[in-house]
């Protein structure tokens, strides 16, 4: 086998090997199933990861000459080219990646890096401060009590500012939320109002003690929450229509 193809191959599979790994990182725990659909970044990261999988060994492939007095400098400026580019979609994912799912007035709302409100996150509890890297956590999230604090909010909010979700100052535990939750939960039932009938029942085979559900909001997709027997703990979130 020529140098150069064996140089070309032996490139390939470290890429993949590291590809791997990365997508172990960004779909199992920073987006996993199915937030990744729910974000809309499964597609663009995947042809990301090709091009990258595939560039670097590809000029490998076209550098590649034994005794190339250059050769050990090209290698690494394509290296540090194919980490570059590897590095940037990694940053972009990362900045997107989903931090909280968080329970607010009737539904969930996904809530990313980018969408915490930085404002007087000192003042928030020292449990809402600093955004998850190991998955998204579920919190709830209350209005404030003070009525000009809530006008606040919600002018903001009308302008395209933070709302209470995005404001961990105002999250809250979900045992908190329980009844809240209880009542804004509707039947598995009404499902079949926005989802064909077989999508409904493939969704719900492997969660059979779920009772209920409510709409989870999404930058790309929204989807659905299912609850357990006491209307009020999270089950799973499935790939359903909420509306």
């Amino acid at each position: 086998m020529p140098a150069r193809i064996k140089a070309s191959l032996m490139h390939l599979a470290a890429s993949i090997v590291i590809a791997f790994l990365i997508l172990i990182l960004v779909f199992v725990l920073w987006y996993p199933t199915p937030l990744h659909e729910a974000l809309a970044i499964t597609q663009i990261f995947l042809l990301l990861l090709l091009v990258d999988v595939i560039l670097g060994p590809l000029l490998t492939l076209l550098i590649f000459k034994v005794g190339k007095r250059t050769l050990t400098m090209d290698l690494m400026i394509i290296a540090c080219l194919q980490l570059a580019a590897l590095g940037y979609g990694l940053w972009v994912v990362a900045e997107g990646r989903p931090v909280w799912i968080v329970y607010n007035v009737d539904r969930f709302d996904v809530i990313t890096a980018l969408d915490i409100e930085p404002r007087k996150l000192d003042e928030a509890p020292i449990q809402y401060r600093n955004a998850s890297w190991s998955g998204p956590r579920w919190v709830g999230a209350v209005r404030p009590d003070d009525p000009e604090q809530r006008q606040n909010i919600l002018f903001e909010a009308a302008l395209g500012g933070s709302d209470i979700a995005q404001r961990p100052g105002l999250y809250r535990p979900m045992s908190d939320m329980a009844e809240a939750i209880r009542q804004r939960a509707q039947p598995l039932r009404k499902l079949k109002n926005f989802n064909e009938a077989t999508l409904v029942r493939r969704a719900l085979q492997d969660w059979p003690t779920a009772t209920a559900w409510v709409p989870l909001m999404a930058r790309a997709k929204p989807m659905v929450v299912l609850l357990s027997e006491n209307k009020s703990s999270v089950l799973a979130i499935v790939d359903l229509r909420p509306w």
